[in-house]
C-alpha cells in the first residue's frame, strides 16, 4: 500500500482528479508487478517444499486471485444484488482467459518474431472438457436451486471445484490420464 501511496495520485481528492488516466495506468502498471512477484514467489515457495506448478497454480494462486472476486460478490450479494455478485466472478474469469491470456502471449509473439507461446500441461484436453462440462453442471445447479443464491448451491459449487481440483492434480502428477492428448 505504500508504493501505491507513494506513485499514485490519489483520484479521491478533487485536486488530483485530473490525473485519473495517470493513476488508472500506474494501476495496471503495479498490478502487473504485483503479479509477477506473486508468481514467482509462489513458485520458488513450491519449489522449497517440494510442490510442483502446476499444483501452485491450480490451488495456492487460483484461491488467492480468486479472493477479491470472492469479497466483491459477498459485498454485492448483500446489497440484494445477487446477479451482480455472479456475473462479477464468471465475468472476472472470462475476462481473464479472453484478455488476461492472450495478451501477454501477443507481446511474447511480436517481441520473439511470430514465435508461438509453447503451453504444456499433461490432460490439458482432458482439463478444458471437464470446465465445460462444469459449466454446464453450474447452470444446471443455479437452475434447480431457482436462480437463487443458497447454501445448497454454495455447496454444490464447492464440491464441484473440489471435483475439478482433484481431477487436474491428478492428471498433472500422471495418476490419470487423458486418452487425448494435444
Amino acid at each position: 500500500m505504500f508504493l501505491l501511496w507513494l506513485t499514485l495520485p490519489d483520484v479521491r481528492k478533487p485536486a488530483s482528479r485530473k490525473f485519473l488516466i495517470l493513476t488508472f495506468l500506474g494501476s495496471i502498471f503495479w498490478i502487473s508487478i504485483f503479479s509477477y512477484l506473486m508468481v514467482w514467489w509462489a513458485h520458488q515457495v513450491g519449489e522449497t517444499i517440494g510442490i510442483s506448478e502446476e499444483v501452485m497454480g491450480l490451488t495456492i494462486l487460483a484461491a488467492g486471485t480468486s479472493i477479491p472476486d470472492l469479497i466483491t460478490s459477498v459485498i454485492v450479494a448483500r446489497k440484494g444484488l445477487g446477479d451482480m455478485a455472479v456475473s462479477s466472478s464468471v465475468g472476472s474469469n472470462i475476462f481473464d482467459v479472453t484478455v488476461g491470456l492472450p495478451i501477454p502471449w501477443l507481446i511474447y509473439s511480436v517481441l520473439h518474431n511470430g514465435e508461438a507461446v509453447t503451453v504444456s500441461s499433461n490432460g490439458l484436453f482432458c482439463t478444458i472438457v471437464l470446465l465445460f462440462l462444469m459449466l454446464l453442471f453450474v447452470i444446471i445447479s443455479i437452475a434447480a436451486c431457482r436462480w437463487k443464491l443458497s447454501k445448497k448451491l454454495g455447496i454444490t459449487m464447492f464440491v464441484m471445484y473440489f471435483v475439478f481440483l482433484v481431477f487436474s492434480v491428478l492428471l498433472e502428477y500422471q495418476v490419470l490420464t487423458c486418452p487425448v492428448s494435444i
